[in-house]
Parts: structure tokens; C-alpha cells; sequence
């Protein structure tokens, strides 16, 4: 029997024929390993149940902002979405389109408004005049809902399509309730002209900011409108 220390061949065992031993590895396609997960930017289309509540209040927060910053005809869904943090579909979910985004921001910044529009049928109609002229100052006075308001004034002069929606808004929701009160046939025509009064006043003062008027003393300017304004709603 011949013995002998030559090599073992590629391919066997010590011990006899068995398993082929691996060569250098053949190069192939890569096992694709654990997915790395996209950073959460954005969500598309309906957020998850467990997301939190406030998605659309911050929605409504970022196109007043747009609004008010860039006016209606410069603002779009996409801007407003991406200043949201949420993708465009979720602005289409819960707010659908532009002008629809669009009448949901001015009825929050005109919401002061139409509480203020209680407080003027609350008292008496001999001087509801008064009321009213001081509800719409209050409102322009404040930094707070002036800003709002310039914006929506602003759009409305320059977009046909925004001033529809401030139509609808103002017409609906507080001079039909005015008019209401007044009981007479021409009621809603004289509670337009008491707000296109009251309007016009506004937009001398402060946004064109004509002079002497837009440095007047507020008082002394509701001293001399409340009786015009009166006069419309209920005088001969």
C-alpha cells in the first residue's frame, strides 16, 4: 500500500470524499439589508388615527400666515402645506381647494367679528349705530386682528375669487343677522350701507392711511360715524 503527504485534492476531506469545499465567493446581486426608514417629513394623503389632533389646526395656523403674508393670488397649497410640514393631499383632505382653504383662514380671523356682531343686537336698535361702529374699530385698533384683517382686505381688493369668499362670509354671517333685527323691507340694504360706511372708514385709515384721518383720534372718529351709521340702519 503506497502512503504518502501529497496534498489533498480540491474538493475532498482528510477523511474521504465528502461536501466540496467553498471557493472564492462568485459575485452576485447584494442582499438589499434593512430598509432605512424615510425621515417623517411629510405624510401623504390621510394622516394615521394615533396622529395627533392638532394637524389640521396647524394647517389652518400656516395659510393664515401665507395669506397674510404673501395675499391670496401669491399663496398656494403646496407653500402652505410645506409650512404646515404635511403634504399637499392632506391640505386637500381636510380643506379641499385654494378658496376653500381660503374662507376657512378669513372666518378664524374674522371670528372676532361675528362675536362682536351679538354684541351689537344685543342692546337696544336706537343704538345699535354705536355698537357697531365700535365693534369694527375694536377690531382694527388691535394689532392682533388688524394684521388678519389687512391681509384678507388686501386679497379681496386684488382677487375676485377671495373677494367671493369674503362676500359670502360678511353677507351670511353677519349683516343677513343684522338685517334681521331691523325689520324692515329695505333691511339688508341698510345694513350694507352701515357697512360699507364703517368698511370705507377702514380703508382710508388704515390701509391707504389717508391724512388727517388715519392720525385722528379713534374716538373722535366714532363720535362723528356712529350717528351715520345709525341713520342707515334705522332712519328715515
Amino acid at each position: 500500500m503506497t502512503s504518502g503527504t501529497g496534498s489533498t485534492p480540491v474538493g475532498s476531506s482528510p477523511s474521504g470524499p465528502g461536501p466540496a469545499t467553498p471557493g472564492p465567493a462568485t459575485p452576485g446581486p447584494a442582499t438589499p439589508g434593512p430598509a432605512t426608514p424615510e425621515p417623517a417629513t411629510r405624510r401623504r394623503g390621510r394622516p394615521p388615527r394615533a396622529e395627533s389632533g392638532d394637524t389640521r389646526d396647524r394647517i389652518l395656523a400656516a395659510a393664515r400666515a401665507e395669506f397674510s403674508e404673501r395675499g391670496y393670488e401669491k399663496t398656494s397649497v403646496r407653500g402652505i402645506a410645506k409650512a404646515a410640514g404635511v403634504d399637499s393631499a392632506l391640505v386637500h383632505h381636510y380643506f379641499g381647494t385654494k378658496e376653500q382653504m381660503f374662507e376657512a383662514a378669513i372666518e378664524v380671523a374674522f371670528a372676532p367679528a361675528l362675536k362682536g356682531r351679538d354684541a351689537v343686537l344685543a342692546g337696544p336698535l336706537a343704538d345699535a349705530g354705536e355698537r357697531m361702529t365700535r365693534m369694527i374699530f375694536a377690531l382694527w385698533e388691535n394689532p392682533a386682528t388688524r394684521t388678519p384683517l389687512l391681509a384678507i382686505v388686501r386679497s379681496a381688493v386684488n382677487n375676485d375669487t377671495a373677494a367671493a369668499a369674503l362676500r359670502r362670509l360678511v353677507s351670511a354671517q353677519l349683516l343677513r343677522r343684522i338685517a334681521g333685527e331691523l325689520g324692515t323691507e329695505d333691511a339688508e340694504l341698510r345694513a350694507e350701507l352701515a357697512a360699507a360706511q364703517l368698511v370705507g372708514t377702514a380703508m382710508l385709515r388704515y390701509v391707504i392711511k389717508v391724512e388727517p384721518l388715519a392720525s385722528a383720534d379713534v374716538e373722535q372718529v366714532i363720535a362723528r360715524l356712529a350717528p351715520v351709521v345709525q341713520t342707515h340702519l334705522t332712519g328715515a
